[in-house]
């Protein structure tokens, strides 16, 4: 019981100090607190993947629309990128390492059209979140396969993930299954149900009268 008890007080102790840490650095955005946890949290169930019929789809105003096979997707040039995490729940998690595609590499892929300003990310179970190109074309932004060098779990978005640091983490959509490039905002799922159209944890966009 001793030996629990001082566990917990050190891990308690690691938390605040490295929080401590962060706010001195300038890397804790208002409201948040860190954890040294990963929280689990998303809309619906998590969903099988059978690589043999999953693929992913990028379309709207773009030059060239695709339509990539598991195996496709794998062969694209992969990257490593390491980048903090803020939940719109209050919580923010430090130097997470991913590993993915860049969201780059789909854009040359794709070639978008001048008019084409957001786009809406669309997930199984019809989940949605939309982001600005210009969120999206940024070198931190990836489709990632790995997080601190192991396969992503399922209940953390396996098989494909995108991770957009420099925004709450709704907008890093779990199971992502396609990519549809526009001219105007459309909102997401959450962002119909009150959520804040961009999400800049910085500015503490969390809901829609922010």
């Amino acid at each position: 019981m001793r030996g629990m008890a001082f566990s917990g007080l050190f891990v308690g102790n690691e938390r605040k100090e490295k929080e401590q840490q962060m706010r001195v650095e300038g890397r804790l955005p208002p409201g948040q607190l860190l954890t040294l946890k990963w929280p689990i949290l998303h809309q619906g169930t998590v969903p099988p993947f059978n690589p043999a019929h999953w693929d992913l789809r990028v379309f709207g105003l773009i030059r060239n629309p695709i339509k990539l096979s598991w195996e496709e997707f794998t062969c694209l040039p992969r990257t490593t990128v390491t980048s903090d995490f803020h939940c719109v729940t209050r919580w923010s998690r430090f130097d997470n390492r991913w590993e993915g595609v860049g969201f780059r590499e789909i854009i040359k892929l794709t070639d978008p059209r001048p008019e084409a300003k957001y786009v809406l990310v669309h997930a199984e179970q019809g989940y949605t979140a939309n982001v600005s190109l210009a969120d999206l074309d940024r070198d931190l932004v990836l489709l990632a396969t790995h997080h601190d060098g192991k396969p992503l779990q399922p209940e953390h978005g396996s098989p494909l993930r995108l991770i957009v640091p420099e925004l709450y983490a709704w907008k890093s959509v779990k199971w992502v299954r396609s990519f549809e490039f526009l001219e105007t905002d459309s909102p997401g799922y959450w962002e119909q149900n009150g959520y804040h159209m961009r999400g800049d944890p910085w500015k503490e966009q969390r809901f829609d009268t922010d």
